[in-house]
């Protein structure tokens, strides 16, 4: 397992978040990025903590790289998928952004009733728990690169 980085690239961050959004532009310029992470998200305006939980795959459709694959597991059970699939559809409506959740590898039936659970909290706190969970996953990604 290796150290967190006293500074990453735009590219570097893209990866690890999916995407390059304004919030990895940012967090580009930090010294200690992933360790600062969840201090610049939680400053962030609200249409850029949605932008950039948008840009993570939805927990059981495609991944959009190697590592969100691995880091979301494998279990394609037909039954799981479309489960995750309907309450994906409803969590998006409800809140007006995409879950994300820290999968570290477990069975996607783990993840099923944890989206069910979240689904019962207020926006706010889905906000501020959806971001904190992609950060956890992008620190994971690095460590266990």
């Amino acid at each position: 397992m290796r150290d967190l980085p006293r500074q990453l690239s735009v590219a570097e961050l893209a990866e690890l978040f999916e995407g390059r959004t304004r919030f990895v532009e940012r967090l580009a310029q930090v010294e200690d990025p992933l360790g600062r992470a969840r201090e610049v998200a939680r400053e962030l305006p609200e249409d850029e903590r949605k932008e950039l939980l948008d840009a993570h795959p939805a927990i059981g459709g495609r991944p959009t790289s190697e590592r969100s694959r691995r880091e979301q597991g494998d279990d394609d059970d037909p039954d799981v998928l479309a489960e995750l699939a309907r309450l994906n559809a409803e969590y998006e409506h409800r809140f007006g952004f995409r879950f994300v959740v820290f999968v570290d590898r477990r069975p996607r039936r783990e993840i099923v009733p944890i989206l069910r659970e979240r689904m019962q909290r207020s926006r706010e706190e889905e906000l501020a728990t959806a971001v904190d969970e992609l950060v956890q996953i992008a620190i994971d990604g690095w460590l266990t690169s």
